[in-house]
């Protein structure tokens, strides 16, 4: 066995128990190496079954050809090639939204437990390195390509990162492997395509290593993200305390503890809590978490981030994205309380027991409600809603139950939300905080 398949099948001996394994073939020289490799081991080795996936983007005239030299490259090897057609959102960055698309492709097609093996090598990781540190990248982004990252149902797993450009294409010309080539590649002018071609070999001239060196170093990031990682969870447990709207489902965070971090530990908190739900603004922007950490006490502040909004209400904060963004419009009729009852851009809501008599209706505040409570009178709906420190973005939303022209409930708040002898109970689920990344 020669180093390069020894070096593979190390990279990829945790999953040698899943399902299958699925390449990504695009039919450049990188993918061809990986296929034919994991073929070899094959007849060496008792593998997962394989598959290759080829998607096509239809972006130039080139690329009609590329499914066809897929299906005749698998059909050799004896391996089922899936080709995905996948159209291309129009946006800033073409680059950006074809691999968006690419990648929405393979995830179609994983099932629970499976691996997506894609190619990308040492070079790649260098050139990715190089990349972010000129974009002003903090560490999480010089961490570069991860070995492997959890995707759709099951793993993304890049088994090349320890092997060469060079060592590839010689293997490729020792069995006369044939593969296309992207014109795309050959335009400088786009970023990538300039470091790849110019720069890192004007490097390596000076610098033999030059790849090496700064694949190393993307390593030693990946490392010093993850010892960040580990403080930001210490530090997240002494926020993530219980509260009295957890039915909400929404994240959040008590901000006490927060304030007691150095300002560097705040935002690491911060990028760790939030990078499952946004993607992360540059430095200048972190003046808004000032902001919002800052205002005075009587404000709602907000902070817009690119997947929603940060808000604070009550000492906490709250992430809210989807649905919470904008206002739901009036409730519809509920013909059938019995019935759970969907409400435009806001959940639904429900009655456990039996509804009360009479005609009821669903209602949002506007302002000037007044509820009768047994044993207190009639208080305003506001001054009810302080004393249960209800957010202040919550209450514009917040279903209420009228018979006639009289408030009879308050969904979900203990006390407002049903008749002293429980014999119903008026009950919401707020919409989803649906992500706006995934």
């Amino acid at each position: 066995m020669t180093a390069l398949e020894t070096s593979l099948l190390d990279s990829l001996s945790p999953w040698r128990g899943a399902p299958a394994w699925y390449i990504a073939l695009s039919g450049g020289l990188d993918s061809t190496v990986l296929l034919h490799l994991l073929v070899r081991l094959r007849e060496q080795q008792a593998l997962p079954q394989l598959f290759a996936i080829h998607v096509h983007h239809g972006l130039q005239a080139a690329a009609d050809a590329w499914p066809a030299h897929c299906q005749s490259f698998c059909d050799q090897l004896g391996v089922p090639l899936h080709i995905e057609r996948v159209q291309v959102d129009s946006g800033a960055s073409l680059e950006r939204a074809a691999r968006d698309a690419r990648y929405r492709a393979f995830e179609r097609r994983l099932e629970e437990g499976a691996l997506l093996l894609t190619a990308q090598h040492r070079d790649d990781q260098a050139e990715t390195l190089l990349f972010r540190l000129l974009r002003g990248a903090g560490v999480r982004g010089l961490a570069g390509m991860p070995p492997s990252r959890p995707f759709g149902p099951g793993w993304l797993v890049r088994p090349l990162l320890q092997a060469s450009r060079g060592e590839l294409e010689a293997y490729a010309r020792q069995h006369d492997l044939s593969w296309v080539e992207d014109p795309s590649n050959a335009d400088t002018g786009l970023a990538r395509n300039f470091l790849r071609r110019d720069v890192l070999p004007l490097l390596a001239r000076h610098w033999p290593r030059a790849g090496a060196s700064l694949a190393r170093a993307a390593a030693y990031m990946r490392e010093a993200e993850q010892l960040l990682g580990e403080l930001a969870e210490a530090d997240l447990a002494a926020a993530r305390v219980e509260h009295a709207h957890a039915w909400l489902g929404l994240p959040s965070l008590a901000l006490t503890p927060l304030r007691g971090l150095s300002a560097a530990r705040q935002r690491n908190l911060l990028r760790h809590w939030l990078a499952p739900l946004t993607r992360m603004p540059d430095s200048e922007h972190w003046a808004g978490w000032d902001s919002l950490r800052d205002a005075a006490v009587d404000t709602a502040p907000l902070w817009r981030l690119e997947g929603g909004e940060l808000r604070r209400a009550d000492d906490r904060l709250w992430w809210l994205s989807g649905d919470w963004l904008q206002a739901p419009p009036e409730p519809a009729a509920w013909g059938d309380p019995q019935q759970p009852c969907s409400l435009a851009g806001n959940g639904r809501v429900l009655m456990q027991g039996f509804a009360p008599n009479g005609h009821l209706q669903l209602r949002y505040r506007r302002g000037g409600e007044v509820m009768a409570l047994a044993g207190r009178g009639h208080r305003d709906l506001k001054r009810l809603l302080n004393e249960r420190a209800v957010p202040a973005f919550v209450r514009g939303r917040l279903p209420l139950l009228y018979r006639g022209d009289e408030l009879i409930a308050v969904a979900n708040l203990p006390g407002l939300d049903g008749p002293p002898s429980a014999e119903w109970r008026f009950c919401w689920q707020p919409p989803t905080n649906a992500q706006g990344l995934s």
